[in-house]
């Protein structure tokens, strides 16, 4: 149910040189592995790269099947942790059939953590991965958000808890460095992030 996705035309994050290549089969191909990935996880997922830009625009060289969503409340991000993953990590999900990535960060956030921007969420840009067993290529549309009231959660069959995270404290239990990668980019995005507390 989760991450993919990655390069445009605009100013592009990114360690791997080349855009995913189509292969043979249904799924693109692995990138030029010559330049290491922007990061990588325990179970051999790689975000390898992160391209800003226009929403209307995604990449088109490999299937943009998720949306990942970072709302901030103060100086913390809204991290979930998924029973079936074991870890922290975004908000967000599978865009459903009919569905726009903007509409399934939305409806992934109030799904995953009962919780709800304070306005619009801002497009941030489309990250690209590498999904291990088979090196699949995907996208994700990133989004972020704000909020100043913290709603009460109810766990789930998919999330057990949320949390917080300022990203520097610890958290119990595993963090998906892929979305902690990518919470830090939203913070970065952001202007009243980057102005002294």
């Amino acid at each position: 149910m989760r991450k993919p996705r990655s390069p445009t035309s605009r100013r592009l994050i990114r360690r791997r040189s080349g855009e995913f290549r189509r292969g043979a089969g249904n799924h693109s191909e692995v990138p030029h592995p010559e330049v290491p990935s922007l990061v990588v996880d325990d179970r051999g997922n790689a975000l390898i790269s992160f391209a800003p830009g226009a929403e209307g625009a995604p990449p088109r060289d490999a299937p943009l099947p998720a949306a990942l969503v970072a709302v901030w409340h103060d100086d913390s991000v809204l991290m979930v942790f998924d029973r079936w993953r074991q870890g922290w990590e975004l908000p967000g999900g599978r865009v459903e059939d009919g569905e726009s990535p903007r509409q399934a960060a939305v409806r992934e956030l109030l799904e995953e953590s009962g919780q709800k921007p304070d306005g619009p969420l801002r497009f941030i840009g489309y990250a690209g991965f590498e999904l291990a067993p088979d090196q699949r290529a995907e996208y994700a549309a990133l989004f972020a958000g704000r909020t100043t009231i913290v709603r009460d959660f109810q766990a789930n069959e998919e999330i057990a808890a949320i949390r917080w995270w300022n990203l520097r404290e610890a958290l119990p239990g595993r963090v998906q460095p892929l979305d902690a990668y990518l919470a830090r980019l939203t913070r970065e995005s952001d202007p009243d992030q980057r102005k002294p507390h």
